[in-house]
């Protein structure tokens, strides 16, 4: 009984060897013809590990005969870091036929940090063009004031080409196209008239590329070109008319403030003067109590009275002659 048990434990095992060596027999024996062989054992294991064999195997078909010695180790350990095994060695290969120095660790740290490696290559090879405005922004025209107060609308076109060196770490291509703008209105901002910029539209690209704005980037600007260049409003003269506006409203305001201050402070005045109006009435109210009290204390007799009311009445007379209002 235990030798038939570990009889068809073994016949298992054997059949078991025979069913994965017929499945990865095509793939051992492609790589065998090619010049790149891997083992059996090393194909199995890479099944076992979750590694497809078939891209392991392409790619080192395709690094051998382009004559890049890199192991299978080194692939089947950017495989299980997530990375594009097919994409690097294809970069690789361009890379090696372009003479560009790119070996198989910064491939794979570029591919891990998310940047395509071989597009990167091929803009090495094959310098790309930036719009600068990115017209997918939704923006066209990048807009400056020159001294004058005119507005000039920019477009330009920069060359750039990848630097593979440094690729990891560098900044991408809005960093490029913020740069550009900003020079673009720095130049515009400086120049005395309009007109100097439109008569040498290349005073842009010098000065733009004096800066050195592909510093710390993932490319190399190679040139800048102005496409378009066009006027546009008179900025300083409309700043100017709604400063005025501004002023004037300003003004108004003030002037405003001041005619309702002096309407109080006349109304002021008008209630100070029948305040003062009503004492003069009281004040004289007092009067003819005061000559009864003189009368009963004898200190005014009847032809004083008299007296007083002729000078009176001669006085009112006289104002009456002179046209003013006789008192009372």
């Amino acid at each position: 009984m235990l030798y038939l048990i570990v009889f068809a434990v073994l016949t298992l095992l054997v059949l078991g060897f025979l069913i994965l060596f017929f499945k990865f027999f095509g793939l051992w024996f492609r790589a065998l013809l090619s010049g790149a062989p891997v083992g059996m054992g090393r194909i199995i294991g890479m099944w076992l590990r979750h590694v497809n064999p078939s891209v392991i195997v392409d790619a080192r078909i395709m690094l051998t005969k382009a004559g890049i010695p890199v192991e299978t180790d080194m692939l089947e350990t950017h495989f299980l870091a997530r990375g594009n095994v097919m994409k690097v060695s294809q970069a690789l290969v361009a890379a090696n036929k372009a003479n560009i120095p790119l070996p198989f660790q910064r491939a794979a740290a570029i591919d891990l940090a998310g940047r395509d490696v071989l597009e990167a290559v091929k803009t090495s090879v094959n310098p790309k063009v930036i719009d600068c405005p990115d017209p997918s922004k939704g923006k066209t025209t990048i807009d400056a004031v020159a001294k004058d107060g005119i507005q000039l609308q920019v477009k330009a076109r920069v060359t750039v080409r990848a630097n593979i060196e440094r690729l990891v770490g560098g900044a991408t291509e809005e960093t490029i196209i913020a740069r550009v703008g900003e020079g673009i209105v720095t130049t515009i901002g400086s120049a005395e008239s309009y007109k100097a910029v439109l008569e040498n539209p290349d005073l842009i690209s010098k000065t733009v590329l004096e800066k050195g704005l592909d510093a710390g980037t993932a490319f190399e600007i190679l040139s800048i070109d102005i496409a378009d260049i066009d006027v546009g409003a008179n900025v300083g003269a409309k700043l100017q008319a709604d400063q005025a506006e501004a002023d004037k409203r300003r003004f108004q305001a003030e002037a405003e403030k001041r005619r309702a201050a002096a309407q109080a402070r006349e109304q002021e005045m008008l209630a100070l003067v029948q305040e003062n109006r009503a004492k003069v009435v009281l004040a004289e109210a007092e009067i003819p109590l005061a000559i009864a009290e003189a009368f009963r204390k004898g200190q005014l007799g009847v032809m004083d009275y008299y007296r007083m009311m002729n000078i009176q009445a001669d006085t009112n007379m006289r104002k009456s002659i002179g046209g003013e209002a006789p008192s009372k």
